[in-house]
């Protein structure tokens, strides 16, 4: 082999492991990600229920503003809009009632009943000062009658609505007959105006409440990750 070959490889040899040396010692570099950190860590609760009593129970919803007392054995649902409560309905009595329901919704709108064609009655109730439009009707299909009781409040651009539903089938459809009959349909009655009385009571007890305030994200310093 000529020397001058020979001075050729041993210098390209010299510059691929000078490249790999070279290439191996790089650091991948660090990306810093900067995140916000609150500098309260405890979390701010919106809604929550609290037991008063075995018999009472509060519902507060600290973003929507506004907290009631319902019956400790009415199931509560909490809503993007409000709350929903299913009443229990005591299967021991003899009856046809399939659903009893309270909902309070909140929404930046004027309040407004909707078109009924049959109503039992209209007025006002004054809650804490404040005073509720409310209404009641009911009507029958396809073999289930319909009771519904409404209650509206406007405080200034916003409608807190609340509103009582049931739904009873008929006792025919049930197919009852005799003292059976008789006996359902007195205990309808009685159970679903029981349901209304308890859901006017809860609605009675609505107040308004102020929540924590929220952080200033402008405010909130960047750190490093």
């Amino acid at each position: 082999m000529k020397k001058s070959t020979l001075v050729t490889l041993i210098v390209l040899v010299i510059v691929v492991v000078a490249i790999i040396w070279l290439g191996g010692s790089k650091t991948t570099p660090v990306v810093e990600e900067a995140i916000y950190q609150s500098t309260s860590t405890a979390p701010v609760v919106v809604a929550e229920t609290t037991k008063v009593s075995a018999k009472t129970s509060k519902f507060e919803n600290a973003e929507l503003g506004f907290a009631v007392n319902y019956p400790t054995a009415w199931e509560a649902d909490t809503t993007d809009t409000g709350v929903s409560f299913l009443m229990p309905i005591d299967k021991t009595q003899v009856s046809t009632v399939k659903k009893l329901q309270a909902d309070i919704t909140v929404s930046a709108m004027k309040c407004a009943f909707p078109p009924v064609v049959t109503v039992k009655d209209r007025g006002t109730i004054t809650v804490n000062g404040y005073k509720l439009d409310t209404i009641s009707m009911s009507n029958t299909d396809r073999g289930n009658k319909y009771f519904n009781r409404m209650y509206s409040l406007q405080k200034s651009g916003t409608c807190y609505t609340f509103a009582f539903s049931s739904i009873t089938a008929s006792v025919e459809s049930q197919k009852l007959t005799g003292s059976n009959k008789t006996q359902a349909e007195n205990n309808n009655k009685a159970i679903v105006n029981i349901a209304d009385t308890a859901f006017t009571d809860m609605v009675k007890t609505f107040n308004f409440i102020t929540g924590p305030a929220g952080q200033d994200e402008t405010t909130v310093a960047p750190i490093k990750k």
